[in-house]
């Protein structure tokens, strides 16, 4: 192995130990990573950036500007509607929404069909007493099994179509894909929406007065006088109001101690954790209250669940500095989160991918400070707009699908639909705003990550992989060795994201193709489909990780819910892909 080779596997591994602890920004470890491997002369200086140039990140581009523009279309708010009214049964209503993702999927990116339809379902959910967690993962899985389909579905099918193109002159058409993605996605949203009313069970009934959902919440609350918290012990919390103490306060002091020792006084401040709903009960019961908005309410108060985002410009900020919010007179009420570090005030907490906040202040001014933070509301805090205008976008963007369907490269075709957006005459896209907007360290990540994964082929490091890997399968066999690199991308895809799995492995199954003298078609798309099927954990994916958030689930519930999913697709995709690609 040369050193080049070496290096370069060393530097890869480096990286998707990196990205799979979270604990760096993806963009900034994509651009080390890129810096990184000119240092080590992997490739030349004139390569180092030729990923921003590259087809694949500019359709991304345009695809995220377009999302923007159909997720406030809200076309779907008035079908929730007129389906709520229809009164349908749960799993009609959990098929269908899942179903609606599937297909906005096949023709945007995985998290705008999840950002479209989570809050029509959500809406839905509530009219229709569905349980959220019946609903927020089968939406996840069901937008990552519809970015199977098309070939833009997801950033790795573009980016294995641009592997084939440069390995033999043209690329996949549109709807390739769907030989294996179509079934693959009809099976998975079918089966899961079979089984997620027994793996999630419907809670146990509540009052109506206090069903905020079914989440654990961080909150920051005062004891009244005559509070019946009063005299007891924090030990005692979590067993007589179903409530765990993390900090009491007494005039601004925190009270050390034992937690057998440490007893509630009125006027005391409680930071504590438990269901939103035990909080609400505590709040009707006078037990605990709130001093967020100490001169009234508001005439136009509204309460407001909201998701952060991974563009969020909130990622890492505590609440104390939330100045988007503050300044408009909006209280952050409670906290659901992501981390189980809890140290401080409730002031002091660090916001992360997909927790979720509870907002409470003036209707409009939360509506400008969604936008303005890049949050996803869990309902809508604005008037939709009128319908007689909804559908416009979303015939433009058909238009762009079908062009690129009978052949004008994607790009091309993306590109013609974000220019009608912006004409005077339709005004639905600000492009300086829009591009202010998009999730630029996902589209970083990826253009640095193009020139390290072309390297992998450079190098001679996919030949060299390709060698070990083929004393262990006879990849000269085809089905051998495309069940060899469905099941590598199933592997790494849910610790990283399916972009740099696709960039990684798509050298690999070309180098596969030619020792066993096949068609590269079939490898390359195994490589696409074991990248999608993402169903394991909460962070290999941001669709999943906004779930876990917003479902309140835990980490064992993408496990015991996706493992029947991910080896059911593995081996549907297999036979699909011995039957229409071999």
């Amino acid at each position: 192995m040369s050193f080049e080779q070496a290096s370069l596997l060393i530097l890869l591994l480096a990286m998707l130990v990196l990205f799979s602890l979270e604990r760096i920004r993806i963009e900034v470890i994509a651009i080390a990573g890129l810096l990184a491997g000119y240092a080590l002369g992997l490739y030349p200086a004139d390569q180092i950036f030729a990923g921003f140039a590259s087809p694949v990140v500019i359709t991304v581009i345009e695809i995220l500007l377009i999302v923007q523009v159909l997720a406030r279309a809200k076309l779907f708010d008035n079908l929730a509607a007129r389906i709520a009214s229809a009164r349908p049964s749960n799993f009609k209503v959990i098929s269908g929404a899942s179903s609606l993702a599937g297909i906005l999927s096949i023709f945007m990116n995985n998290i705008g069909a999840f950002a479209i339809t989570l809050p029509v379902a959500l809406r839905l959910g509530v009219a229709l007493s569905i349980p959220r967690r019946q609903l927020v993962m089968p939406i996840s899985f069901a937008a990552l099994l519809g970015g199977l389909v098309s070939l833009i579905g997801t950033p790795a099918n573009l980016l294995v179509s641009d592997a084939l193109a440069k390995a033999s002159g043209a690329g996949f058409r549109f709807f390739d894909f769907s030989y294996v993605g179509l079934p693959v996605a009809i099976a998975g949203i079918l089966l899961f929406a079979i089984r997620v009313r027994q793996l999630f069970p419907e809670p146990d009934p509540v009052p109506a007065t206090l069903v905020q959902g079914t989440r654990r919440i961080v909150v920051e609350r005062r004891v009244p006088d005559a509070s019946p918290l009063i005299g007891v012990r924090l030990s005692e919390c979590p067993t007589r109001f179903g409530i765990k103490p993390h900090a009491l306060i007494r005039g601004d002091n925190f009270v050390f101690g034992p937690l057998d020792q440490s007893v509630i006084n009125a006027g005391d401040v409680l930071l504590a954790e438990g269901a939103d709903t035990v909080f609400a009960g505590l709040a009707a019961t006078q037990a605990l209250v709130t001093d967020a908005h100490p001169d009234g309410l508001p005439p136009d108060f509204t309460r407001v669940e909201t998701v952060v985002m991974p563009e969020s410009t909130l990622v890492g900020s505590r609440v104390r500095s939330l100045e988007v919010f503050h300044h408009r007179g909006i209280a952050v009420t409670a906290l659901s989160m992501r981390s189980s570090r809890i140290e401080g005030r409730f002031l002091d907490l660090q916001l992360s991918i997909g927790d979720i906040l509870t907002l409470e202040g003036p209707h409009q001014a939360i509506a400008e400070a969604l936008e303005e933070s890049e949050c996803l509301p869990l309902a809508p805090t604005v008037p939709a707009e009128p319908a007689a205008l909804s559908w416009r976008p979303f015939a433009l963007f058909a238009c762009g699908v079908a062009a690129s369907a009978v052949g004008l490269r994607p790009d091309i075709a993306f590109a013609c639909v974000v220019l009608a957006l912006t004409l005077t005459l339709l005004n639905h896209l600000n492009i300086r705003q829009a591009m202010a907007d998009l999730n630029w360290p996902i589209i970083i990540m990826l253009a640095a990550m193009i020139p390290i994964g072309q390297a992998v082929a450079s190098t001679g490091a996919a030949e060299a992989i390709a060698g070990w890997l083929s004393l262990i399968l006879p990849v000269n066999h085809p089905l051998s060795g495309i069940a060899l690199i469905l099941f590598l991308a199933m592997v790494l895809t849910p610790f990283v994201n399916n972009a740099t799995v696709a960039i990684v492995l798509a050298p690999i199954a070309l180098e596969f193709a030619r020792l066993g003298r096949h068609a590269p078609d079939a490898y390359l798309i195994a490589v696409a489909v074991g990248a999608s099927l993402d169903f394991l954990t909460p962070f290999g994916h941001h669709n999943n990780t906004l779930a876990m958030g917003i479902g309140g689930y835990r980490f064992s519930d993408f496990l015991r819910a996706g493992w029947p999913l991910a080896v059911g697709g593995y081996g549907l995709a297999l036979f699909l892909l011995a039957l229409f690609w071999l």
